[in-house]
Order: C-alpha cells, then sequence, then structure tokens
C-alpha cells in the first residue's frame, strides 16, 4: 500500500476530485452509452442481433445508412479540396493582409449550419433568389434544383461551414512540417506534386485526420441542417424520429449503436493509417521558416481566391440577414420592404424571451461546472501523478469523437421514468448534456495554461508557508486567467446554439432552448422565418464574439481546440 502511495500523489483533497470526476463520467457518459448498447443487443432478457438484421435487410435502413456515410464523406472530401490550397497559399507565403483574410476564411464557423439553413432555403429554392437573378439574366431557362431534393443542400451548407475547421488542422500540420526535410526531398530530385505527395502530405497526416474526424462526424450525425431542408432519409433525423416511441419501436437504438460503431471505426481507421507510416521530423531547433514573399501576381491570385471563397461562404448568412429584416419577399431577386420589427418581436414574445432565458441560465450552469471539471481533470494531469491518467484524459476528450445526437438519445432513453426524466424537467440533463458537449475545449484551454505556467512558481510559493490551496489562489489560477477566459467563453457561445441537445431533451414549450425555438418558429406560417432569423442574427453575433476573443488568447493554436 504504501509503494502504491509513493507511486501516486494521493491525498484526501486529490481522490475526492478522483472520486467525483469518476462519478460524473459514470453518470453522465459511460452509463447511457452501456444502457443504449445494452438495449440494442438484448431482447427480451437475452442476446439478440434482430435490429441490427431488419437494418441490414431493410432497404429504406440501408438507403438511410448509406446516405448519411455518403454525406459525411462527401463533405470531407469536398472541405479537403478547398482547404489544401488555401493552407499551402496561407502557411507557405507572406503578403500584405494576410491576416485579414485568415479572419475571413474562419467566417462560416460563426454561424451554425441550422440557422445557415434558413438563409440558403431562401436563396437556393426553385424560386429563391438565385434562381431568379439567373433567369432575369437571360442564364437559364428554367429553375435548377440547387437543392437536390434537400440533400444537395445540406452537403453545400456543411461544406462552407465545416472548411475552416478542415483549414485550422491542416495550417498547423503544414506549420510543423520541417522544411529541411522537403529541401532534402528536393535534393534527390523530388518537385511539385511528387514532393507533395511522398513527403509534405504525409507528414501532414496526423493533422488531416484530426480535421477530417471532425468533419465526417459533425456531417455525419448532423440534425439541424437536414431538418431545415426537410431531408429525411438520414440517420440523424431517423434517430431524432424515434427518440418519441422508444418502447413501440426500439430500432432507434440499433441506430444509434451503428452511428456510435462508424464514428469509432473511421477514428480506429485513420489512426492505424498514420500510425502505419511512422513518419517523423528532425528537430526543429534552428530550421529556418519554410515562409516566403509572395510575387504581386501571386498576391493578387490568393486574394482572388480567398475573397472568391469567402464570397460563397457568406451566401447562407446574406440570406439569414435579408431574411430577419424582410417584410416583403416573394418572387423577387430581393426584399421589395424592409423593417427592422423582427428584432423587437423577439423581445416581446413568450416563446422567444422564455428560449433565451433559458439559454442563458443552461448555458451559464453548464459553463460553471465545464470550469471546475476541466480545470479539475488539466491540474491532475498536468501537476499530479494519479491512476488511471490516460483513461481520465481520454473520457474528458470523448465527447469530441462522440456526437451530441448519441449523447442525447441515450439520456431519454436511460434516465426514462426517472427523476433525471426530460419529459418531467429537461433542466439538469441539458446542464449535463451542454456541459459533456463543451468539456474538450475548457480542458485543453487549462491544460495549455499549466503547460504554460513554470511549476516552480508554484513550489516557490509553498516553499514560502503558501497551503496548496492558496498557491493554486493566488499564483496558479491568474496565470491561467486568459486560458479559462477564452475557453469559458467558447463553452458558452456553443452551449447557447447547441443543436442536437436541444432539439431531443426540450420537450415541453417552457423549456425550450434558443435552438429549439428557432425550430419551432420555422414551422409557423407568416412571421415565424423571420423571427427565427433574427435570433440566429443574435447567435451569429454572439459566436463570432467570443471566437474573436478567444483568437485573442490562442491565436494559431485555436485550431487545436477543433481537434479530436
Amino acid at each position: 500500500m504504501r509503494s502504491w502511495m509513493k507511486r501516486y500523489d494521493i491525498g484526501p483533497a486529490t481522490a475526492g476530485l478522483l472520486a467525483l470526476l469518476w462519478c460524473f463520467f459514470l453518470v453522465f457518459l459511460l452509463y447511457p452509452l452501456v444502457f443504449v448498447f445494452s438495449n440494442a443487443f438484448f431482447l427480451g432478457g437475452s442476446f439478440s442481433p434482430l435490429y441490427f438484421k431488419l437494418m441490414f435487410t431493410s432497404p429504406s435502413y440501408t438507403t438511410i445508412l448509406a446516405n448519411s456515410i455518403n454525406l459525411g464523406l462527401v463533405v470531407t472530401l469536398v472541405t479537403t479540396l478547398l482547404s489544401l490550397p488555401l493552407t499551402f497559399l496561407l502557411v507557405r507565403y507572406e503578403f500584405p493582409g494576410k491576416v485579414l483574410l485568415i479572419g475571413l476564411i474562419l467566417i462560416p464557423l460563426v454561424l451554425p449550419p441550422f440557422v445557415g439553413a434558413i438563409g440558403m432555403r431562401q436563396l437556393l429554392a426553385r424560386f429563391g433568389s438565385i434562381n431568379l437573378l439567373l433567369l432575369e439574366a437571360g442564364l437559364i431557362d428554367q429553375p435548377i434544383d440547387w437543392l437536390g431534393g434537400g440533400l444537395a443542400g445540406v452537403i453545400i451548407l456543411e461544406v462552407l461551414h465545416l472548411y475552416p475547421i478542415m483549414y485550422l488542422n491542416l495550417a498547423a500540420a503544414l506549420a510543423n512540417v520541417d522544411p529541411s526535410v522537403e529541401e532534402a526531398a528536393r535534393n534527390m530530385g523530388a518537385s511539385g506534386f511528387q514532393l507533395f505527395r511522398t513527403v509534405t502530405f504525409p507528414l501532414m497526416l496526423p493533422g488531416y485526420f484530426a480535421g477530417a474526424i471532425i468533419v465526417f462526424i459533425w456531417s455525419f450525425t448532423d440534425l439541424g441542417t437536414p431538418l431545415v431542408f426537410e431531408y429525411r432519409d438520414l440517420i440523424s433525423v431517423q434517430i431524432f424520429n424515434m427518440v418519441t416511441d422508444l418502447h413501440q419501436n426500439p430500432m432507434g437504438y440499433a441506430f444509434v449503436v451503428t452511428v456510435i460503431m462508424l464514428t469509432l471505426l473511421f477514428f480506429y481507421v485513420s489512426k492505424r493509417l498514420i500510425g502505419g507510416n511512422g513518419y517523423a521530423m528532425l528537430g526543429r531547433g534552428n530550421v529556418v521558416s519554410a515562409m516566403r514573399p509572395a510575387s504581386l501576381s501571386l498576391t493578387l491570385s490568393i486574394y482572388a481566391v480567398v475573397l472568391g471563397l469567402s464570397a460563397i461562404a457568406l451566401v447562407p448568412h446574406v440570406g439569414v440577414l435579408l431574411t430577419s429584416i424582410s417584410t416583403r419577399w416573394f418572387l423577387t431577386v430581393l426584399p421589395t420592404a424592409y423593417s427592422a420589427k423582427f428584432y423587437s418581436e423577439i423581445f416581446a414574445q413568450d416563446l422567444t424571451m422564455v428560449s433565451i432565458k433559458n439559454s442563458l441560465f443552461l448555458s451559464s450552469l453548464s459553463t460553471v461546472l465545464d470550469i471546475f471539471l476541466g480545470v479539475t481533470i488539466a491540474y491532475l494531469l498536468a501537476r499530479k501523478r494519479v491512476p488511471g491518467r490516460n483513461i481520465l484524459d481520454s473520457l474528458a476528450m470523448l465527447p469530441l469523437a462522440l456526437p451530441g445526437l448519441v449523447m442525447a438519445f441515450g439520456y431519454v432513453a436511460a434516465f426514462s421514468a426517472t427523476p433525471l426524466d426530460p419529459r418531467i424537467t429537461p433542466v439538469p440533463l441539458l446542464v449535463a448534456a451542454y456541459a459533456v458537449r463543451r468539456l474538450p475545449y475548457m480542458m485543453r484551454a487549462a491544460y495549455a495554461g499549466f503547460q504554460q505556467t513554470n511549476i516552480a512558481l508554484e513550489e516557490a510559493a509553498m516553499n514560502l508557508g503558501a497551503s496548496p490551496l492558496k498557491t493554486i489562489y493566488q499564483i496558479t489560477f491568474p496565470l491561467l486567467f486568459a486560458n479559462l477566459v477564452a475557453g469559458a467563453v467558447l463553452c458558452f457561445s456553443f452551449s447557447m446554439l447547441e443543436v442536437s441537445d436541444s432539439l431531443i431533451l426540450a420537450l415541453k414549450e417552457q423549456h425550450y432552448p434558443i435552438t429549439k425555438a428557432i425550430w419551432a418558429l420555422l414551422k409557423r406560417i407568416a412571421d415565424g422565418p423571420n423571427i427565427a432569423s433574427a435570433m440566429g442574427m443574435l447567435g451569429l453575433t454572439l459566436l463570432s464574439g467570443s471566437l474573436f476573443l478567444a483568437s485573442r488568447f490562442f491565436g494559431r493554436r485555436l485550431g487545436e481546440l477543433f481537434r479530436a
């Protein structure tokens, strides 16, 4: 026992913190997953693969599954093709206004696709603004079905929203590539695409797969966007529809387990592809930067590419903005009457005001919980030797790979007919869901702060007689403050606009958060879409401000928060 105590830094306080963390993860992360798996594989108390047999033999179910996988793969491929050229242009070349262009690339992150779908539907509908503009210009004779029955609209919007995440990961990966390795390859005759294929891209693979995992899982399990486009043949929408009749139709369990297994398979394949190649780089202590000045013609080309792509990416934002201020917009390219009254309507209607209050309350509680959990986990990992540290780290980061759709379904199923039943009050589970989903951001922000803080400062304080608690409060906490603010702002803003958990767990109107209220407004005729768009613009402002603040603290390391 004594040798075990010497091996680990276990005191009463540390043991108590570990117990609290394990209890939280057991109740709000592991138990719902175990419950879903048990109900998917056990029928009448005995093991049965019946639900999965039905899934893979029913033509309708296999079509739904194939659509979802294809959606994830297509979005991942297209975001890769868009982000790779941008990465090389913006990482390897120096030119005036570079910071501004990087900021433009990140703009799509501030508008959740769930909200952007409102504007896209208005602009790309059969008789929407784009088709009317092309008809008036004489470029087409018949309206084009841009939305492709809804699926094309989902793909377009997911690509425009997620390519910045792919760019962030690729840019970080390319910046870490040792230019001396590429120079050695050039000396041996490699150049152009051959150099990229055989040297540069293999060295970027860890960063690429980190971004690809996020993009695939996000698009594969996105719920809000297909609901707005009314495209039902996706696994996320089917799970959403099956939540309300779990006891009559348990196929929802099999769908959720399939999502989890496919997600884990994607992770496994990506890790195998990275680990199997074992690419490594030399130390970078005295390596000269690979960045070089861009010529005037190349600078103009970079501006044209980035501005053109940004203009396309801003189409959903423009659509939402115009919808929020238009009082008459029918069969015209632009609205024919404008008004800001829908913004005042937000604060005059019961549904919207209640949803704002709910979201503020829920997001504030979940952010406080994230601060406690994230800082505690980061402290134990960075400053203590504790048993099961790798498992603790994995559990904290698991929500990045675990779709919110899965967790929300698991909560409804596992806590049904208990004091935490969301049909009675969803507040505890919404707070827990928001906190679990955003915990990786806070944990990474806090852990980065601990790594940047010299432990000698803490040791000096304790040598002078300060208690561990006083040392943390007076020494460590002030040094971590900037990281904690950035992490807390991200946790709060993303919780305010969380879609899957809000749509599934908030079942009664008095409990609706903002995104559930937006969903309800979209189904209301007349001014519903206008007020929903106005709420979306307020959410855009909130999220853009939070990302700007976080980028001020993290700089180029902001992409680390979006890695799985």
